[in-house]
């Protein structure tokens, strides 16, 4: 390559890495291992050629990701270095050589340890006296973050030692294979974004803030390393891993001590010969020189050590049938496809399923029942159809359509228009019910005191509640057995219950969960229909004229009360005595701020967002979240931005929270 198109491709580069690096330490990873590691390959490869194309900022010359906000810095006393990868034998055989000549040199024994490469979050653990006291993630090799209390969190990591010895080690953070893939199919059902990889399910999970987080997700570790010893001198790493299992470490399962090269090589094909047996992602095989004085002489570069190589394994494609297509029912009603596949080991997962996404993903690649399809897994990305393979097709292949129902309760499945999604609107659907009642219970909602999320999964667990209507039917028998010395809870609860009988309508509203109406909304609704009644037998038409309703809203607000599960469950509430009717407020004569909009920026000292809203509507008055021409006042606060220097460029009234407090007096 000419310098001038070497020097144009690695601007091109670095830049490109740079994001992808970025976003791959946000644990958020947007193209696959291999993908990156050929771009990475081909920078490496031109600053080679034209080492005074290499720049300080050049990823080539990085190690690992900055600070997360939030966590304490710990500098690390031996630097976690990244290793560099190699991607065929030949480059293994050329590591070797390399080897040979500093063993002849220094007159020292070579051989070699071949370990997996772990697909997770590196990080070092500080012993003292046998104790745990500190943990830390990689960083950038030189500086990582405090996450102490949440490796306390991993199973898998000794508190104390068998032994009362200070030392550090070095692993891997990672989530198993099977624990993975339970992870996101929860996910699936929370409706949450799946984890791309493994890895960066361990990462997240691990650079939580709140440790309660990171307790929840299924960590484990493997040791791969004695970092610093003061009191133990090791000759070989190898001695160091077994030393580390009789200090009761969990150290990385598969290390083969090689005599040769030759034998190296072999290990690094058995190992990817039985990736599909290993219960955790690898990424790749890591050949190590195993006497420590030799890999003191040989050394390291600023980045990595010279004495170890990554072998990396190229991605996998497999073809398989599409025995099946599915569709799972999400805890907000969104119903997803789901291929049913002959199952194929890809990448070293046993793969029977994956998800299909949506209608268009469907069409878009026309897959059909019976089809034969390439799944790719690279690393440990999620697996994924990328293509059909046409010409095997039989004729007997069947198209799939999406349900006009939902599967689980048979309610309506709606696609709204501008979405990809198809979605359950029955309030009654068992899929739904979590989620239905977290958000009935809420505090903008029912408000019921003491039904939270937990109270409502043991509910749930315990068959005790198995629709809103069960809210309103527990006793304090069910209540109190919730809780060891339970009585007062229970009464506390079922006082709740019976308080929330008697909200305003705009609440119940709100509480039945319908798409796009949210508080501000339920509260328009219920002022102009005053009851329950009216507000069912409301035509389409009536719903659009409300100016702070559109079209897809009022659609959403219609079909929702045609629902026999919606008619069902608002006969059987009122029967239990829930309030059906909007509450006369005795200020609601005042409307001296009807027909005005208002913009809330910044932060205020003597009222919350929520409470400043709140009066402004009681007043007849709206609020906005963004400013217009039709704003009529911002209220500012202190540091307000770019909304009260909207409203100064467009000439709208600016008030402050004292001029508010006259308003309103």
């Amino acid at each position: 390559m000419k310098f001038e198109d070497a020097k144009k491709r690695a601007e091109e580069l670095r830049p490109l890495l740079q994001y992808y690096t970025k976003k791959y330490f946000d644990d958020e990873q947007v193209v696959s291992d291999y993908e990156y590691d050929m771009l990475m390959r081909e920078l490496k490869n031109i600053e080679k050629e034209y080492p005074e194309l290499i720049t300080k900022d050049s990823p080539t010359q990085r190690v690992g990701a900055s600070i997360k906000k939030g966590f304490e810095k710990i500098t690390h006393e031996v630097p976690l270095q990244s290793l560099q990868d190699v991607f065929s034998f030949e480059e293994v055989y050329e590591f070797d050589e390399r080897m040979k000549k500093a063993s002849e040199e220094y007159n020292l024994p070579l051989d070699y340890v071949v370990e997996t490469k772990i697909d997770g979050l590196s990080s070092a653990l500080e012993y003292k006296n046998g104790v745990f006291i500190r943990g830390a993630t990689r960083g950038d090799g030189i500086v990582g973050e405090d996450v102490t209390e949440n490796l306390k969190t991993v199973k898998t990591i000794p508190k104390k030692l068998s032994e009362p010895i200070d030392i550090t080690v070095r692993g891997e953070v990672f989530i198993s294979k099977d624990d993975f893939e339970k992870l996101n199919e929860d996910r699936i059902l929370e409706e949450e974004g799946q984890f791309a990889n493994a890895r960066n399910a361990a990462a997240g999970s691990l650079r939580q803030l709140d440790s309660n987080v990171t307790a929840k997700r299924p960590l484990d570790i493997y040791i791969f390393n004695v970092q610093k010893s003061d009191s133990i001198n090791f000759k070989t790493h190898y001695e160091s891993l077994l030393y580390l299992e009789k200090l009761g470490f969990n150290v990385n399962p598969v290390k083969i001590l090689c005599e040769n090269i030759e034998e190296a090589i072999e290990a690094i094909k058995k190992i990817g010969d039985s990736r599909d047996k290993l219960t955790f992602g690898i990424d790749g095989a890591v050949v190590k020189v195993n006497n420590l004085e030799l890999r003191e002489r040989v050394g390291t570069t600023y980045k990595t050590p010279r004495w170890a190589v990554a072998y990396k394994y190229p991605p996998e494609k497999k073809q398989t049938i599409v025995k099946d297509i599915i569709c799972q029912v999400g805890r907000t009603g969104a119903i997803t496809p789901m291929a049913i596949l002959e199952p194929v080991f890809v990448a070293g997962s046993k793969i029977s399923k994956t998800t299909l996404h949506n209608e268009d993903f469907i069409k878009e690649k026309d897959i059909r029942v019976g089809d034969t399809v390439v799944i790719q897994k690279a690393g440990d990305v999620i697996p994924e159809i990328t293509e059909v393979v046409k010409e095997k097709r039989t004729g007997k292949e069947k198209k799939f359509e999406m349900p006009k129902v939902c599967p689980v309760c048979g309610a309506e499945a709606v696609r709204e228009e501008g979405e990809a999604v198809l979605r359950c609107i029955g309030i009654e659907c068992p899929a739904k019910l979590y989620r239905s009642i977290i958000h009935f219970a809420s505090k903008n909602a029912m408000d019921i005191n003491g039904l939270g999320e937990a109270i409502i999964e043991e509910l749930i667990n315990r068959g005790l509640i198995s629709n809103i209507l069960d809210i309103y039917n527990l006793t304090l028998e069910d209540v109190a057995s919730l809780k060891k010395n339970g009585k007062k809870f229970a009464k506390n609860l079922i006082d709740a219950i019976q308080e929330s009988k008697s909200r305003d309508l705009y609440r119940l509203i709100n509480a039945l969960g319908i798409r796009h109406v949210g508080v501000k909304i339920a509260k328009s609704i219920a002022k102009k229909y005053k009851t329950m009644e009216n507000l069912m037998n409301a035509s389409l038409e009536s719903l659009m004229l409300k100016e702070d309703i559109g079209e897809i809203t009022a659609k959403s607000i219609y079909e929702f009360f045609k629902q026999e599960q919606t008619i069902d469950l608002i006969h059987k509430l009122e029967l239990a005595g829930v309030n059906m009717r909007a509450l006369e407020d005795e200020e609601n004569s005042d409307e001296r701020f009807e027909g005005k909009t208002f913009v809330l920026t910044g932060t205020l000292t003597d009222f919350s967002r929520e409470q400043a809203s709140e009066i402004i509507e009681k007043f007849g008055g709206k609020t906005s979240s963004s400013v217009s021409k039709k704003t009529d006042y911002v209220l500012a606060g202190e540091d307000a931005g770019s909304k009260l220097r909207k409203a100064q460029d467009l000439g709208i009234k600016v008030i402050s929270e004292e001029d508010f407090k006259n308003m309103i007096h």
